[in-house]
């Protein structure tokens, strides 16, 4: 899954923006929902604020809004 994440937040992308972390977590959430990536690890990814500690260190602070967790698709706290 970091894999993904990656690819939605990368800023190097030729074809597309990147996207913020709330636009990234929403279509992962909808991939989970899809079995398109395994749900206990999206829900790890989240409940561990993994995909925060990554754009503090990799995302441009612009891409970086506040999250509500609630609103993601498909996680189960």
């Amino acid at each position: 899954m970091p894999t993904f994440f990656e690819a939605l937040t990368s800023k190097d992308r030729p074809y597309k923006k990147a996207k913020t972390l709330t636009e990234s977590l929403s279509i992962l959430g909808k991939m989970k929902l899809d079995h398109h990536i395994d749900s206990d690890l999206f829900d790890i990814f989240i409940r561990d604020k993994i995909y925060l500690k990554y754009a503090h260190r990799f995302l441009e602070p612009e891409k970086i809004d506040d999250v509500d967790e609630e609103k993601i698709p498909g996680y189960q706290p």
